[in-house]
C-alpha cells in the first residue's frame, strides 16, 4: 500500500512539474540546469526541452504573400559530445537570378549555467555568428552559443522570411536527440492548397482548425477639383477577409532517431512532413496548378539556362574533341577517351548541384567547376563525338531519396551513354571513378535520365558488379604464440576505388601505422602496393609481418583462431529489431586463403568443422573450409553479399547469419604437444 502511494505521489509530481514548466523565453529553472540526464533516454548527450516552430503567411502590399518561419528552441547539454548542438545552422535559398532570396533575422540566443547556486546567462555576440556561401543558390547562416559546458541550457529564437510563397521547407518532427515537448503549427491561406506528405515511423496526427485572416490594402486617389483649384489626395483602406487553414502538432517525449550500421541516409527515415503545393486560387483569377509529375519536374530543370543550354554550348571544345578522338574507332573507345580527358582536365570544387555554377565554358577554361559544370560538359562532348549521351538527375545519398516529384529532390547530375542498347553511367568529378563506377555519393536507388526530346525515364543507380577483397596469408606459428609471415591483398572495383580515394594522398608511414593498429599491433616490413593509380586494375598490397600474442598458451596446449587477425569477432547487427533497410552500398565479397605452419613438436588436437550457410533469396552466403596435415593448417573462407540492399523483413535472418559467422570464425584450433 505504501509503495502504491509513493508511486502515485511520483506520478502526480511528474505531471505537476510538466504542467508547471514555464517555456517563456529566458525563464530557465534551476531544475533544468541541475538535470544530469534525460529521463526518457539516459544515453542522450543532449535533449530539446522545448521547441516552438511556427510557419505562417504574411501579406505585403508591394510584394504579395511571403512565408514566415519562427523558430525557438531550448536545449539541455548533458555531455561534451552534445556541444555540437550549440552550433545552429539555417540554409537560405537564393533564386536563379539572385533577385529574390530568403532572409534570416531577429536572432536572440543565450547560454545558461548554474554557478554557485545562481543562474548565470551569457548572451550571443555578433562574433559568434557567420555566413557561409554553400553554392550559387544557397547560403548558410550559422551561430555558436558561447560559454557552453556540461549541464548548460541554451535557448535561441530567430525568424526566416521567404518570398517563395509556393514552397514550404520540410518540417522535421524528430531529431538525433530526444525532444521533450514541441509545438508546431503550419498556417496557410485558403489561396494556397498544399498536400502534406508524411515520412518516418512516428505515428502523428495533426489537429486541424481554421481562422480568419485579413489583408488591408491602402488605396490612393487624387481629385483635381477642376479649373485652377488645388488637387486633393485622399487615402482609403479596403480589407479582404480570407480563411487560414491551421495544422498543429503538439508532441511530447519524441524519441531520438538513432543511427544504425549500414543505413543509406538516416534522414530518409526521420519523421517529417513535406508540403507539396497543389494549386493557387486567387479571387477572380483562374486556378494555377502546381501539382507536379516527374515529367514536369524534368521539363522545368531542363529549361533552365543553367542546365539544358549548357549542353548545347559546344563551340569552346570543338577542336579539342577532334584531337581527343584521334586513334579511336568504336563507340567504347570514343566514350573512354572523352571521359578520361574530362576527368583529368577538370577539377571538382566539392560543390554538388544539378545546375551549373560558372557555366561549362568558363569552367573548361578555368579547369574547375561544380558537379553540373563538369558532367554537363561531359554530356555535350560525348554528343559532339556522335554518341547518344544523356544527363541523369541524381539525389545524392546525403540528400535522401525523393519520395515524390519535386525539383528539390535532385541535387546532382551525372552523364550517361547508350552503347549496344545498354546504358553506361559516367561521373567525371572523381579522379578515380571509371565508366559504370560512379562515386559512392551517387549510388542512391534511382535517378531520372533525360532524353533530348525532354522526356525522362527512371534509371537504377546501383553497382553492376561485385567488388572483391581477397586476402592470402602464409604464416608460421611459433611455440610462444607469436606469428610471422607474408600477406597479399587484392582489391577490385569499388574496393579499389575506395582505397584510392582514402589512401592515395596519405603518406606510406601514416598508412602503415593505421594498418598495423587495425591488425592487432603487427609489425610490417617490405611493404609494396601496385596499381594505385592504374584505373581498371585491381590494387595489390604485399608485405611481411610479425604479430605477438596471436595464440594463447595454456599448459602444453596452444589455442588460436585459424582466421588470425582477420577474424570477425563482433556482430555488427545488435538491435532486436531494425526499422531501416540494410544498405551496403554495393555487392561485395571477402575471401580468405590462409596457410599456417604449426610449431614443430605439436599436433592438431581439434579444429573447427566446415560450414556453409546462406541468406534468404540467395542474398548472401558464408563458406568455411579447413584442412589440417601434420605440419600445416589450411583454411578458406568466402563471404559473399550478392545484393547491396537487404530489407527489414530479412533483418532477423541477417542478424542470425552474422551471429553464426562470428561464432565460427572465433572458434579455436587446439594444438597439443606430441
Amino acid at each position: 500500500m505504501k509503495q502504491s502511494l509513493k508511486l502515485l505521489i511520483l506520478v502526480v509530481l511528474s505531471v505537476f512539474y510538466t504542467r508547471a514548466q514555464d517555456y517563456k523565453f529566458g525563464k530557465i529553472s534551476e531544475e533544468e540546469l541541475a538535470e544530469k540526464y534525460d529521463p526518457q533516454d539516459s544515453s542522450a548527450v543532449a535533449s530539446v526541452l522545448y521547441r516552438d516552430y511556427k510557419i505562417r503567411y504574411d501579406y505585403n502590399q508591394s510584394t504579395g504573400f511571403e512565408v514566415v518561419t519562427d523558430v525557438r528552441e531550448r536545449v539541455k547539454i548533458y555531455k561534451k559530445e552534445g556541444f555540437d548542438y550549440a552550433t545552429v545552422s539555417e540554409r537560405l535559398y537564393i533564386s536563379d537570378a539572385g533577385s529574390e532570396k530568403e532572409s534570416f533575422k531577429n536572432l536572440k540566443a543565450y547560454t545558461y549555467n548554474l554557478v554557485d547556486g545562481s543562474i548565470e546567462e551569457t548572451k550571443l555576440k555578433g562574433s559568434d555568428t557567420f555566413t557561409e556561401d554553400v553554392s550559387k543558390y544557397y547560403k548558410e547562416e550559422k551561430f555558436t552559443l558561447p560559454n557552453v559546458k556540461e549541464g548548460s541550457v541554451i535557448e535561441y529564437s530567430y525568424t526566416v522570411d521567404s518570398p517563395f510563397y509556393y514552397s514550404i521547407d520540410e518540417v522535421v518532427l524528430q531529431y538525433d536527440i530526444p525532444i521533450r515537448k514541441q509545438e508546431i503549427a503550419i498556417a496557410t491561406p485558403e489561396y494556397f492548397v498544399f498536400k502534406p506528405n508524411f515520412k518516418g515511423y512516428l505515428q502523428v496526427s495533426p489537429k486541424m482548425s481554421s481562422k480568419t485572416g485579413k489583408i488591408s490594402i491602402q488605396n490612393k486617389s487624387r481629385d483635381s477639383g477642376g479649373g485652377f483649384s488645388v488637387s486633393k489626395t485622399t487615402f482609403s483602406t479596403s480589407n479582404i477577409d480570407y480563411i487560414i487553414s491551421v495544422s498543429e502538432f503538439n508532441m511530447e517525449n519524441v524519441p531520438a532517431l538513432k543511427e544504425e550500421n549500414y543505413v543509406n541516409n538516416i534522414n530518409n527515415y526521420r519523421a517529417a512532413i513535406n508540403y507539396e503545393l497543389q494549386y493557387v486560387n486567387f479571387p477572380q483569377q483562374p486556378i494555377k496548378s502546381y501539382s507536379t509529375t516527374w515529367d514536369k519536374v524534368v521539363e522545368t530543370i531542363y529549361d533552365s539556362p543553367d542546365f539544358g543550354k549548357q549542353i548545347e554550348n559546344t563551340k569552346y571544345f570543338k577542336n579539342k574533341v577532334s584531337e581527343i578522338l584521334t586513334d579511336t574507332s568504336t563507340d567504347v573507345t570514343k566514350m573512354s577517351a572523352i571521359y578520361f580527358f574530362v576527368q583529368q582536365h577538370m577539377n571538382w570544387n566539392g560543390y554538388y548541384g544539378k545546375y551549373t555554377d560558372k557555366g561549362v565554358k568558363s569552367s573548361f577554361v578555368e579547369k574547375t567547376g561544380n558537379a553540373a559544370d563538369i558532367n554537363l560538359m561531359l554530356v555535350a562532348m560525348l554528343r559532339e563525338a556522335g554518341l547518344k549521351s544523356y544527363p541523369v538527375l541524381v539525389s545524392t545519398r546525403n540528400n535522401g531519396v525523393p519520395l515524390f516529384p519535386t525539383r528539390e529532390g535532385f541535387n546532382y547530375v551525372i552523364a550517361s551513354v547508350e552503347i549496344n542498347n545498354a546504358i553506361v553511367l559516367l561521373d567525371a568529378t572523381n579522379k578515380y571513378s571509371e565508366p559504370d563506377m560512379i562515386p559512392n555519393r551517387a549510388l542512391n536507388w534511382f535517378g531520372r535520365l533525360i532524353k533530348e526530346d525532354g522526356s525522362s525515364t527512371s534509371i537504377a543507380l546501383n553497382a553492376k558488379t561485385q567488388s572483391q577483397e581477397t586476402n592470402m596469408i602464409q604464416a608460421t606459428l611459433k611455440p610462444d604464440g607469436s606469428l610471422e609471415g607474408m600477406m597479399r591483398t587484392m582489391y577490385s572495383d569499388y574496393n579499389a576505388y575506395n582505397y584510392r580515394n582514402a589512401y592515395n594522398d596519405v603518406s606510406e608511414d601514416d598508412y602503415l601505422d593505421k594498418l598495423e593498429e587495425r591488425n592487432n599491433g603487427m609489425e610490417i616490413s617490405n611493404f609494396i602496393v601496385e596499381n594505385k593509380k592504374q584505373l581498371g586494375q585491381s590494387i595489390t598490397e604485399k608485405f611481411e609481418f610479425s604479430v605477438e600474442n596471436q595464440a594463447d598458451i595454456i599448459g602444453d596446449k596452444i589455442y588460436f583462431s585459424p582466421t588470425l587477425f582477420k577474424t570477425t569477432s563482433e556482430n555488427p547487427f545488435k538491435l532486436e529489431e531494425r526499422n531501416y533497410p540494410i544498405d551496403f552500398g554495393y555487392p561485395w565479397a571477402e575471401k580468405l586463403l590462409i596457410s599456417i605452419k604449426i610449431p614443430e613438436g605439436y599436433k592438431v588436437e581439434s579444429a573447427p568443422k566446415p560450414v556453409s550457410m546462406s541468406l534468404p533469396n540467395e542474398a548472401g552466403s558464408f563458406k568455411y573450409y579447413i584442412k589440417d596435415t601434420p605440419t600445416e593448417i589450411k583454411i578458406t573462407v568466402n563471404l559473399d553479399m550478392n545484393t547491396s540492399i537487404i530489407g527489414t523483413q530479412n533483418y532477423s535472418s541477417l542478424k542470425e547469419f552474422y551471429r553464426l559467422l562470428v561464432e565460427k570464425e572465433t572458434e579455436k584450433v587446439v594444438l597439443s604437444k606430441i
